[in-house]
């Protein structure tokens, strides 16, 4: 059964250090970073989140949905920086209740780290606790964002001064027409509350449930995201915008976008245009990260480019535009331009072959600290060659270290 996202996360302050780094980028062609099949799972794993601990940055920890008899979600922690996995399942009738889905993970300042779902029954949003990077210690309930009905697929950021951003979809109708809108409570935690009315920021032709080739059980959305920069660097104070944009209604031509605004979402950048193909195939699924360290972003997104149905390694059934690989892009110059594309992940999927009824899911996840982006996907290629369902059949979670990269 398909179920919309709820138009929030719940408004976890984070306030990461504003220290200004300086990392080497990296030049010469983009190569495909070492890929980790870090699920290794019998079944389908989709909808992960990724978060970096900023205060041991080799402490990584991803949570997604999976399937298992009642209820519960896939957590995996990593004290190397990614490079291997302790893993078990959350979630499932223990101190977090009977977890259904969406999870998303954000750490604070301090390496407090929280983590929000849904529950398997209700339609309550919890928020939990870990103090250690991976222990969760409770589950509290948070309320909606008032005015936010019928807006969904949403998320939430963090400005300088404690401003909190939610940006969301009104969707008009269900293969196209989406607008987003953000609204922002100028004060946070004080008693401002968010504005009474939601601004406009663009029509992105991309309905809640618009069916692509690469995504057709489930479909997709728009799927905005947002990054705040809190670092006081150069861009002090500047909020981004991810959003994926049909280039014609009903083309299957979407392609990945990003805005910014200087003045807390009063009003928004031209689009940049983040995918650098020449193809009118398919990109979505977008996820944008801010380094806190320097103030660079990181975009990843599924990408059909390469799937023209004229067979090879990124078409898996002869047909084009329904085969995905992970890309990603970097920005060095406050989300003006970016970088050549990268692709991520070493294999093609194909998620209609996963028969996991969501696809993909809704989301990928992505965490960006130290000069080192940190994504995670959902991905059947078995390039790794240990998914235990093969290849071309249930969906993984995978993960890589991607360094920033220049021109």
């Amino acid at each position: 059964m398909k179920s919309k996202k709820p138009a929030f996360a719940p408004a976890v302050l984070l306030g990461l250090a504003a220290s200004l780094m300086v990392f080497p980028l990296l030049a010469g062609p983009p190569t495909t970073p070492a890929n980790i099949d870090v699920s290794q799972l019998s079944n389908n794993e989709s909808e992960e989140t990724i978060a970096v601990n900023p205060t041991n940055p080799n402490n990584i920890v991803i949570v997604t949905n999976v399937v298992v008899p009642a209820a519960g979600m896939f957590a995996a922690v990593s004290l190397d920086g990614g490079s291997s996995w302790a893993t078990r399942i959350i979630g499932n009738n223990d101190n977090l209740g009977a977890a259904c889905c969406d999870p998303s993970l954000s750490f604070d300042e301090f390496g407090n780290l929280f983590l929000t779902y849904l529950f398997n029954v209700g339609n309550t949003v919890p928020v939990a606790l870990s103090t250690d990077g991976h222990k969760w210690l409770a589950a509290l309930t948070l309320e909606v964002v008032a005015g936010t009905n019928n807006c969904t697929y949403g998320d939430i950021a963090i400005g300088p001064n404690g401003q909190v951003m939610q940006v969301c979809t009104l969707t008009e109708s269900g293969q196209g027409g989406g607008r987003i809108y953000v609204n922002v409570d100028p004060d946070g935690l004080g008693p401002a509350g968010f504005n009474d009315h939601s601004i406009f920021v663009v029509d992105t032709h991309v309905g809640g449930f618009d069916f692509i080739p690469a995504q057709p059980d489930r479909s997709v959305d728009a799927e905005p995201g947002l990054a705040w920069d809190r670092t006081g660097g150069p861009h002090n104070g500047r909020v981004y915008l991810v959003y994926t944009l049909e280039q014609k209604n009903e083309s299957d031509n979407t392609d990945i976008y990003v805005r910014y605004s200087d003045d807390d979402g009063a009003t928004w950048s031209a689009g940049a245009r983040v995918n650098d193909d020449n193809t009118k195939n398919s990109q979505f699924l977008p996820k944008i990260s801010l380094d806190p360290t320097t103030g660079n972003l990181a975009v990843i997104w599924y990408d059909a480019r390469n799937d023209l149905g004229t067979g090879g390694a990124a078409d898996t059934d002869g047909i084009p535009n329904t085969d995905a690989q992970l890309w990603g892009a970097f920005s060095t110059d406050g989300g003006q331009t970016f970088t050549k594309n990268i692709q991520i992940s070493a294999g093609t999927s194909n998620s209609h072959d996963a028969q996991n009824g969501i696809d993909y899911g809704d989301y990928s996840g992505l965490s960006f600290y130290g000069g080192i982006a940190h994504p995670a996907w959902s991905d059947n290629s078995n390039s790794t060659g240990n998914n235990p369902d093969g290849t071309l059949h249930q969906l993984d979670i995978y993960s890589a270290s991607v360094p920033v990269r220049g021109r």
